[in-house]
């Protein structure tokens, strides 16, 4: 059941949403209408157009164990709705968990669900969930997804509480950067709520259902960024205030009280980021409205994306620690010791305050020992500096001793030398395609004459469009400090470098775990972070790729050199 929680898909979510727009929430046939009522009212109604024309088109009966393509097998049935249906699902070739919707072929969405999905899997941004399949088979359409056990949905994450400010500033920018390379590309996704947006453990935003959502659920628009743009305001609201900003509740969050209108989410909750808070009513517009009255609305994820850019930097919280109790003085220091009790209400002789001895060498004794010592202090400091001085001249005519033992300075110095390489990994971010694992060790045996090839991709440099990229993570054996990387290519070639964590003991799965540190081009390229870092492993990580002799593009590298 936890991992169901963690990546149900991403239709699941049926009641309860107040329309972003008004012109947003208008769909083009009356399956949208369904957006406004529960599943209950739906079985009520049984004269509903949309439910009815969706009963029509009911796909054959699927059971847990079913197979699709003889690959997919479906495991559990998360969602059944207006015709279609979505499971969990186990992709037998390559033994991971997958998402799978399904409709029948003559569906009337059936057709835009599959466009959709196939425009969404050129898109190859690893900040959405990414489509691995589109298929039309046996009277059937399904389209397979990732299944990210390891991500919460944000709808989970503010169930526990508002998000702080760092957290907030995170995921605003993130949701907002992705949905302006989406736009780029003439894509929309006009469903983006807390349910449709997950965060893994390393603190990333995905984004799932990027066109596919609307598309299942028959929806258009005429203003789609304006509409996405005011949809990541909501999710900003609701992360700054625990609330959805409307009057209505949705995805677990109380709505705004009736009667009041929309309200800055610093008036809403106590402590909330100012310049967040105005942000958030920045994007949340109506009618090109906005309760900020001193700078301009968003009606773009990309002006939103500059908006969140041009904000001061927000810090990570600090790690707090418990305050430690205050200083509490013992019985001794109290002068309450061994004190025993009054007696019939007298106070014992005992209990009277004690004259305080006098001060240490003040007594007619201590003054004699407090003058022999000074005696032999002044002979033993003229002692050692007649000593000093000797030692001084006799260095100034010996030679400095060889191999002398290195600071502690000296050590964290960078060495300028070449890393050792333990082993290197190949890696997909997707994990659907072995990038020839047998020949890794040649990237790094120092002979020109080797290397180590990627897989074979058609038509773009860019991997076909299907993937943002794949590369090589490189073992040092453990956290070692590095100055640069070198990496020769036959051909030239895109190529970035990747640093996991520097308390990393494990070698990443996921390609959230890396941070991007530098990035260059060409057939012999030098990635050198702005500063030094340290970490056991790093991905060299290639986003362009030459063409080969015969017309595929192929990635090729001959040599790679980690510097100290």
């Amino acid at each position: 059941m936890a991992e169901r929680s963690t990546a149900a898909v991403d239709v699941a979510d049926t009641s309860g949403e107040e329309p972003l727009t008004a012109k947003a929430g208008k769909a083009t046939d009356d399956g949208a209408k369904a957006d406004k009522v529960s599943d209950a009212e739906k079985d009520a109604a049984g004269t509903d157009d949309a439910t009815a024309a969706a009963a029509e088109t009911e796909p054959p009966e699927l059971h847990s164990g079913h197979k699709l393509a003889r690959r997919y097998r479906l495991e559990e049935c998360v969602t059944r709705l207006e015709g279609f249906s979505s499971w969990r699902a186990v992709d037998e070739k390559l033994r991971r968990a997958v998402g799978v919707h399904i409709l029948p072929a003559d569906h009337p969405r059936a057709r835009p669900v599959l466009s959709a999905a196939r425009s969404a899997a050129l898109l190859g941004d690893p900040r959405f969930v990414q489509v691995l399949d589109a298929v039309e088979e046996n009277d059937l359409v399904y389209v397979v997804h990732e299944w990210l056990p390891d991500a919460t949905e944000l709808s989970a994450v503010l169930a526990a509480g508002p998000l702080e400010p760092h957290d907030a500033y995170q995921l605003v920018s993130q949701v907002s950067q992705a949905m302006a390379a989406a736009h780029r590309e003439g894509l929309a996704h006009l469903r983006i709520n807390p349910g449709s947006v997950l965060r893994t453990e390393s603190g990333q935003y995905r984004i799932r259902g990027l066109a596919i959502m609307a598309a299942l659920r028959g929806i258009t628009c005429d203003e789609p960024q304006r509409t996405d743009t005011e949809a990541i305001g909501a999710l900003l609201y609701a992360a700054l205030t625990q609330r959805w900003p409307y009057e209505n509740d949705a995805y677990g969050l109380s709505g705004l009280p009736k009667g009041v209108g929309l309200i800055a989410p610093d008036q809403v909750r106590a402590g909330v980021h100012r310049g967040l808070s105005e942000l958030a009513m920045r994007a949340v517009v109506n009618d090109g409205a906005t309760a900020s009255r001193q700078e301009q609305p968003c009606t773009t994820p990309d002006e939103l994306a500059k908006a969140v850019a041009a904000l001061p930097r927000i810090r990570p919280p600090e790690t707090s620690f418990t305050t430690p109790p205050p200083y509490q003085r013992t019985q001794y220091q109290q002068g309450s010791y061994g004190q025993p009790a009054a007696r019939n209400g007298q106070p014992n002789r005992a209990t009277q305050p004690v004259p305080s001895p006098p001060p240490p060498l003040q007594s007619r004794t201590g003054k004699v020992l407090k003058w022999g010592v000074s005696a032999l202090l002044i002979a033993a400091l003229g002692l050692g500096s007649w000593q000093l001085a000797d030692t001084l001249l006799k260095g100034e005519k010996q030679e400095p001793q060889p191999h002398s033992q290195p600071s502690q300075k000296s050590k964290d110095k960078l060495t300028g030398k070449p890393l050792s390489i333990v082993t290197a990994k190949d890696f997909d971010p997707f994990g659907d395609q072995s990038e020839n694992p047998d020949e890794t060790g040649k990237a790094y045996d120092s002979d020109p004459n080797s290397y180590w090839p990627t897989s074979s991709y058609r038509n773009w440099p860019n991997f076909g469009r299907l993937k943002p990229g794949v590369g090589l993570i490189l073992d040092l054996g453990k956290k070692q400090r590095i100055g640069s990387t070198d990496v020769t290519f036959i051909g030239d070639t895109s190529v970035q470098l990747l640093a996991a964590s520097k308390d990393a003991t494990e070698m990443p799965t996921s390609f959230d775990a890396f941070t991007k540190v530098a990035e260059g081009s060409g057939s012999k390229v030098n990635l050198k972070p702005s500063k030094p870092l340290e970490t056991r492993y790093v991905l060299v990580w290639l986003t362009k790729i030459p063409q080969d002799t015969g017309g595929d593009y192929r990635g090729k590298v001959t040599d790679i050199k980690v510097i100290g």
